[in-house]
């Protein structure tokens, strides 16, 4: 059975609240890593055109091992604390994997919170014409279960494919080296996908769970032609909700 965290916030009289920050609408909750992240990552600040506020979740790398246990509860909900009190009106985290804890933490939050790119699927499928279906290029393929789907709303069975146990791109996280070549990980992150489409010939979009693999989405688009969605699809899409351009 999962933990639950309760709110201690009373959401009535919350949206009147001061805040020491002003502009900075969207927080982030990044896991406690080293390795180099490249631009389009979640974790390179320069990746949004908006300005972001982060707070790291102490002690937590390997999103892949994360549960709904209250030890875990208790890291996210102290760096939602963090964010809500520098004044940020929505929150996102840096690991698809969080997807599990999306029940917990959207009970604890006062402002919206997004876990996972995987949030989007229930979405993509809608749109998509009747005969295709998302595809999941995850991380870690064993690790990626069924109450990461359900945590996200996603309740039919969905092709995945994950990289390598012994990818660079892997590796690279596993040993947070800070030295990395780009191409490499592109060059694996391509042969991903095409073990996926290879396999399920009626996927009519990509969804990538990992926030690190946003940074190769455009090349996966124009060597496959599907759309592809990621971490930042999400968040530019979160955000124009809580910032709607204005028209005049």
């Amino acid at each position: 059975m999962n933990e639950q965290a309760v709110s201690k916030y009373d959401r009535s009289t919350f949206q009147s609240r001061g805040r020491p920050v002003f502009g900075t609408t969207l927080g982030i909750i990044i896991l406690d890593t080293r390795f180099r992240r490249f631009n389009g990552d979640i974790g390179f600040a320069g990746s949004l055109q908006f300005p972001v506020q982060y707070a790291i979740a102490k002690g937590v790398a390997d999103g892949a091992k994360i549960k709904s246990d209250q030890s875990s509860l208790q890291v996210f909900t102290k760096a939602i604390d963090e964010l809500v009190a520098v004044g940020v009106d929505g929150i996102a985290t840096s690991c698809g994997f969080l997807a599990v804890m999306q029940p917990q933490l959207q009970a604890y939050s006062p402002v919206p919170i997004a876990t996972s790119s995987l949030l989007q699927i229930p979405l993509i499928e809608r749109i998509l014409p009747a005969h295709k279906r998302v595809g999941i290029l995850t991380a870690d393929a064993a690790a990626l279960t069924e109450a990461h789907l359900w945590g996200a709303g996603v309740y039919s069975p969905a092709p995945v494919v994950g990289l390598p146990g012994d990818s660079t791109f892997l590796v690279n996280m596993r040993d947070g080296n800070t030295v990395i070549d780009r191409r490499t990980q592109e060059l694996e992150v391509l042969a991903a996908v095409e073990e996926l489409v290879s396999s399920h010939t009626d996927i009519g979009a990509i969804l990538l769970e990992c926030t690190n693999l946003a940074p190769y989405s455009a090349t996966i688009e124009a060597r496959f032609g599907l759309p592809v969605y990621d971490i930042m699809t999400l968040l530019h899409w979160f955000y124009s909700g809580l910032r709607p351009r204005r028209y005049e």
